[in-house]
């Protein structure tokens, strides 16, 4: 758990909520997702609360396997992209607090039409990382 209550930046801090309903709060390093899998036994029931700041088009596709996934806009416009029924379905977000629920075991990824940060509460467990979705 935290050992300080904070403040915390959440570009610089990621939360861990871990299955015990204790909040773990980590540096973002370059190795962050490999630390986290490390600490959190592969991060099995865990979900993370994360800020991502992009203005490029996602080079490759994610799915989330134990869970559903919250991305919160913050700022900017992107389209959310999700692979279901073999198809594109693509969802606008453009208004700060408008958010997106990328259903478990759905491929996404995201394409902003200018830079655009989003809050991201992930189950971590099993993602997967892809070029192109994977059927």
């Amino acid at each position: 758990m935290a050992k300080s209550p904070g403040p915390f930046d959440i570009a610089k801090m990621g939360a861990i909520l871990s299955p015990s309903g204790h909040t773990y709060v980590r540096e973002i390093t370059p190795d962050f997702y490999q630390k986290l899998d490390a600490e959190f036994d592969g991060f099995a029931g865990h979900a993370l609360v994360a800020r991502h700041t992009f203005s490029e088009a996602w080079p490759t596709w994610e799915m989330h396997p134990k869970g559903d996934e919250l991305v919160f806009l913050l700022s900017g416009d992107a389209d959310f992209v999700l692979w279901i029924d073999g198809k594109e379905d693509i969802v606008r977000v453009n208004e700060p607090g408008h958010y997106v629920v990328v259903p478990k075991g759905i491929w996404h990824t995201v394409r902003p039409h200018q830079t655009t940060s989003m809050l991201f509460i992930t189950p971590g467990e099993g993602t997967l990382n892809a070029n192109t979705p994977q059927l």
